[in-house]
């Protein structure tokens, strides 16, 4: 069977199984398309590409291989890592060779996500909504590497192109049901038809809920999906709607270890595995899409592609946590206060009365609407050794923000509830829209059977107007902005015999700035992550330019490997920078980062035995002297400096054994190496002080391994059972760390009018999950 893969045009990316290079010659063997842009084109090789590509085709996303798509990315793709920094299964942030596809608002998003040809990162801030992905109706899965321009705006490091079934390729009923740890219940049903005449019909739902393995943490979500379409002839179509709503807790991190003058001492994570820092963290998703897709072949060698689709989304999110300006007071008074009432510290500006009068916590809200509807189309043209795709993207979308405070109280395991009385304030918003048009050529010239030339090309430009809301409800003047770039690539590969084809590419892709990033980025006016919009200043795009070479060797039928070495330099990065005397903080352009390192890959078929292997080293550093905010600390930056959360070297294996034609078993190891935290790139603890020594210490999160088990066994041809044990050895571990001030010492609120106390510098933790254990059941008729 021949193994091919599309290429695409730009902007959109979808991967489909199980169509033909010419729907005309039915002597061809069906070919797979893994993976390029928005909307199908003419078959292409595998070996032509001068890139890597990674995925898997169906049920990969649940079952006895993973407990969701985040959870299989981070098992079996080379380049990919997630940081547990929510702490939900599905809030994940997720990176790619050190570039993130998060969940988290105000993160630098450096991955683009396509579900059908849709790209589904949020028009506020770009981020990824990983639980309103339907992973029940997910035919097959592509990560594409590297600044690809035909992937469109916010390609800087990769891409991840998501198809969905059909009734074409999926037929019959199917049932995946499960439960495990932390009450885990997951339940996956889809049924898909076809007739004789070319309609077909697919429909998929999901429902989970947990109580979550650490405290507070309980998650729900549903969604559903259905397809419904024809192939006749020359001519095919389908229409798809997607409807999901998710109110998942994602109750962050928690401090493990705190200093005490010089002492370090075991904090809330140390004496309690479970515990959560403060609570409640709750976000509420909901996501509407409707995508329509057709194509048509005008002969042998012409395809037209057209795909529209319009999408509704909203966010609303609660968050407990200390307040601000209790944090300003505790700090300011930690001498505590003299038999009178008065302040002990000369900077303390409380009595004792006002002090204890303080609202120790806040209530942060936030409501987030986006509306955005895009189309697309592009023609596909076999000319002699040239395969030319060209086309034009246009995507326009509407986003409304707000955020509001509440003054709270704070109960003894930490949980935030309204104050009585008190009133809820709106602290900032904005609302804007944006209008994106891509045009582009891509042409695969074969110069020789064995050599092809692939070049490529996109220009984008985008407007962004944008009005911020002021406190008092009233809209600030409407800023506008345009940006436009146009983004080259250029690969080549060669077939050298023996299974072996060299490749080696360049290319560039940009990201414009998001509304929260353009809203917060004058150093006159500073804000607070994630969402404190003050003031709209021009901000530049970000350009990254990929340089990859590799290789892809087959030299046993059974056996392949890869291995690829890359280069990505962002220029004008954006990231959050200190503002003057102040503990606020601004985006800010950044004059150059650099994402390099190596990813090695081997698939080996031994009969009944799998074994795969994945390597990845990543040297994810700055390039440039500047000054970041980073919690409480102002990171000297300089050139060579690693960043923060992303680990060097992560090492992926696997093996799968069919014991006998019913029973089968497998294993996964991940093991990953330590990584700096933020807040700690300079290995400082704390900023220096004139006449002070540094002081010095590397508060790296440390490396882990974690070993993960299964089984399955069919009992007839419809029903399979199976178990899953991951983390078998219960390693306690780290994805991610940051260093910040801990007003909380060992779960206590520090009171300064109670006794003398000060917040410690602690390194706070995103904790990986238990041992934990998962049965399930699967039907297929």
């Amino acid at each position: 069977m021949a193994c091919v893969i599309a290429l695409f045009g730009a902007g959109h990316a979808v991967a489909q199984q199980g169509s033909t290079v010419s729907q005309q010659d039915s002597s061809l063997p069906t070919v797979t398309i893994v993976a390029a842009a928005p909307l199908p084109g003419l078959g292409v090789e595998r070996d032509a590409l001068p890139y890597t590509v990674q995925g898997d085709e169906r049920d990969t996303a649940s079952g006895p291989r993973a407990g969701n798509l985040v959870e299989y990315l981070n098992r079996n793709l080379a380049g990919v890592n997630v940081n547990e920094i929510q702490g939900s299964p599905f809030q994940a942030d997720v990176t790619y060779r050190g570039f993130r596809a998060s969940s988290i608002l105000g993160v630098p998003q450096g991955l683009s996500v396509y579900l059908d040809g849709v790209r589904v990162n949020e028009p506020f801030g770009d981020v990824v909504n990983w639980d309103m992905i339907p992973e029940a109706a997910l035919d097959h899965i592509a990560l594409v590497s590297g600044s690809n321009p035909v992937y469109g705006l916010n390609t800087l490091g990769g891409a991840l192109a998501l198809t969905t079934k059909s009734g074409l390729t999926s037929q019959g009923f199917g049932a995946d049901i499960s439960y495990g740890s932390g009450a885990r219940k997951r339940a996956d049903l889809s049924f898909g038809a076809r007739s004789e005449d070319g309609w077909h019909g697919f429909a998929a739902g999901t429902l989970f809920k947990e109580n979550g393995w650490r405290d507070q943490s309980d998650g729900r979500l549903g969604n559903l999906f259905l397809k419904a379409g024809r192939s006749s002839g020359a001519t095919e179509w389908d229409l798809s709607l997607l409807h999901g709503n998710s109110r998942l807790v994602g109750n962050g991190l928690v401090p493990d270890y705190r200093l005490d003058g010089n002492a370090v001492l075991p904090d809330l994570y140390a004496g309690n595995r479970r515990a959560v820092f403060t609570y409640p963290d709750e976000t509420r998703n909901r996501v509407t899409q409707a995508t329509l897709n057709g194509s048509h072949w005008l002969d042998d060698t012409t395809r037209i592609s057209a795909m529209a689709y319009v999408r509704h989304s909203r966010r609303d999110t609660v968050n407990g946590d200390v307040s601000e300006d209790y944090a300003e007071y505790a700090e300011a008074c930690e001498d505590g206060f003299n038999a009178d009432g008065s302040p002990a510290d000369d900077d303390c500006g409380y009595t004792r009365e006002q002090g204890a009068a303080l609202h120790p916590a806040v209530l942060n809200t936030t409501h987030t609407r986006q509306r955005g509807q895009g189309a697309a189309l592009s023609l596909a043209k076999e000319l002699g050794a040239h395969r030319i795709n060209m086309g034009v993207t246009f995507d326009a979308n509407r986003v409304r923000y707000a955020q509001y405070e509440q003054e709270a109280l704070l109960s003894a395991d930490r949980g935030v509830s309204a104050a009585p009385g008190s009133e809820v304030e709106l602290f900032s918003g904005a609302h804007g829209k944006s209008r994106a048009i891509g045009v582009y050529l891509a042409d695969l010239w074969a110069l020789t059977p064995t050599t092809h030339l692939n070049l490529s090309a996109r220009w984008n430009r985008l407007k962004v107007t944008s009005t911020l809301i002021d406190s008092d409800g009233s809209d600030k003047p409407t800023e506008r902005f345009t940006y436009s770039k146009l983004n080259p690539a250029i690969g080549l590969t060669q077939q050298v015999g023996a299974g072996l084809t060299l490749f080696a590419s360049a290319a560039q892709s940009n990201r414009v700035p998001t509304v929260i990033e353009l809203g917060c980025a004058d150093p006159a006016q500073p804000c607070r992550l994630p969402a404190g919009l003050q003031a709209d200043p021009y901000l530049k795009q970000v350009v990254s330019r990929t340089y990859e070479v590799g290789a892809r060797w087959r030299p046993l039928r059974d056996l392949e490997l890869s291995g690829t070495a890359y280069r990505t330099d962002n220029r004008d990065d954006i990231l959050f920078l200190r503002a003057p005397n102040s503990q606020q903080g601004y985006f800010s352009n950044f004059d150059r980062t650099r994402h390099q390192g190596v990813d090695l890959l081997a698939n080996w078929r031994l009969d009944a035995v799998t074994l795969r292997l994945g390597y990845s080293y990543l040297q994810a550093t700055y390039q440039a002297h500047g000054r970041i905010l980073a919690g409480e600390r102002t990171i000297d930056v300089r050139p060579g400096m690693r960043l923060a959360g992303l680990p060097r070297h992560t090492l992926k294996l696997g093996a799968d054994w069919r014991v006998t034609p019913s029973f089968a078993v497998g294993a996964d190891v991940l093991a990953v190496s330590s990584s700096v935290i933020s807040g700690n790139e300079d290995g400082l603890a704390s900023d220096p002080r004139p006449g002070r020594a540094p002081d010095a210490r590397r508060w790296d999160t440390a490396g882990y391994a974690t070993v993960n088990l299964r089984a399955s066994y069919r009992v007839s041809k419809q029903l399979e059972l199976y178990a899953r044990v991951d983390n078998v050895f219960d390693r306690r571990h780290a994805s991610y760390g940051q260093l910040a001030e801990n007003i909380l010492p060992d779960g206590r609120l520090v009171q300064p009018h109670v006794a003398p106390q000060d917040a410690a510098t602690s390194r706070f933790i995103a904790p990986g999950a238990p041992r934990s254990m998962f049965v399930g059941v699967r039907y297929r008729m």
